[in-house]
């Protein structure tokens, strides 16, 4: 019988490919840890939970079919499940389509538009200030603006023509302001990572383009556009998902009017559910719904933006 000697060059190179693997699991083990403890064993927990009538006495009370608050909200047993989607889907879509737009038109005018590094901190330190405030003072502000006797937003649509229109209660209008307030503060926040990254982008590429004659739009459309497509990804998968879970400013805003005046978000319909019905296994399915339309839209954002491209080796030879 012979025995075949082992290469050891390629012993060598399965060594330090073993030594490798061992090195990213120690490095990556806390935040592995980390992630499964504050957010793997609560979704657990709260995938339990939806599958029960828990309610004030906090027992697993198993429903019959398991599944029965899934069928309850898909059959829309429940009478607030169809005003309530119509409105998340109008709150996120619209809100969307506003702040993480409007955020990357403020990172490309305070970093590229302004030359005056200076004059473009303090604008965008201005359109940050509502993400620094308080979400209960914000509110406030907000109620002032839109009161109906003596607010600026009911002076301004009396000019326009909008009498006796009360912005917090009166349908459309109360969506509208609701749009507005979440996409002002979004703004802010997206604005901050498209600077950053604009500042990122090498300055002999805006050179280059300026010495071959390229307008301001050219450079913008041609250079900072197509290397902002990591940025906008992680931009726009993010708002969403906060946009999902985002209903604080809401029911600071609007309390417990929020029902009457089309503002009652899913996640908000899901927490009052909860903690005023005191339905913790129906408001854990509400819960768990919310994280099912946000890992679709994240896998379909990572689709559309290309991910799998946007990860392969590049192809000029160095």
């Amino acid at each position: 019988m012979m025995v075949v000697p082992l290469n050891p060059i390629k012993g060598a190179f399965q060594r330090e490919e073993v030594r490798k693997a061992i090195f990213v699991i120690a490095f990556i083990s806390p935040f592995l840890i980390t992630l499964i403890v504050i957010y793997g064993l609560p979704s657990l927990l709260c995938f339990l939970m939806s599958l029960t009538d828990m309610g004030l006495d906090f027992k697993f009370d198993w429903l019959s079919p398991p599944w029965y608050n899934y069928i309850k909200i898909m059959e829309c047993k429940d009478p607030y499940i169809p005003d309530v989607l119509y409105t998340t889907i109008l709150y996120v879509g619209a809100t969307l389509l506003i702040n993480s737009p409007f955020a990357l038109i403020l990172g490309i005018f305070t970093t590229y538009s302004i030359r005056k590094e200076n004059l473009a901190a303090i604008l965008r330190l201005l359109w940050f200030l509502p993400r620094m405030t308080p979400v209960v003072i914000y509110g406030l502000l907000w109620q002032w603006f839109a009161d109906p006797y003596v607010g600026p937003l009911a002076k301004l649509g009396e000019f326009f023509g909008l009498r006796n229109v009360f912005w917090l209660l009166d349908k459309p209008y109360s969506q509208i302001l609701m749009i507005l307030v979440n996409g002002y503060v979004g703004a802010s926040w997206g604005m901050i990572i498209f600077s950053s990254s604009i500042k990122c982008i090498p300055l002999e590429l805006f050179y280059a383009a300026k010495v071959d004659g390229a307008s301001d739009w050219g450079v913008i459309k041609n250079i900072i556009l197509p290397l902002l497509k990591w940025p906008m990804l992680f931009v726009t998968a993010w708002q969403t998902l906060s946009l999902l879970g985002s209903y604080v400013q809401i029911m600071v805003i609007w309390d417990g009017a929020a029902g009457t005046s089309g503002t009652q978000v899913w996640s908000l319909y899901t927490y009052y559910t909860g903690f005023q019905s005191y339905e913790f296994g129906y408001s854990a399915a509400l819960a768990m719904m919310i994280v099912t339309v946000a890992l679709g839209l994240v896998g379909l954002y990572f689709k559309v933006f290309g991910f799998r491209r946007m990860l392969e080796p590049s192809r000029v030879e160095v």
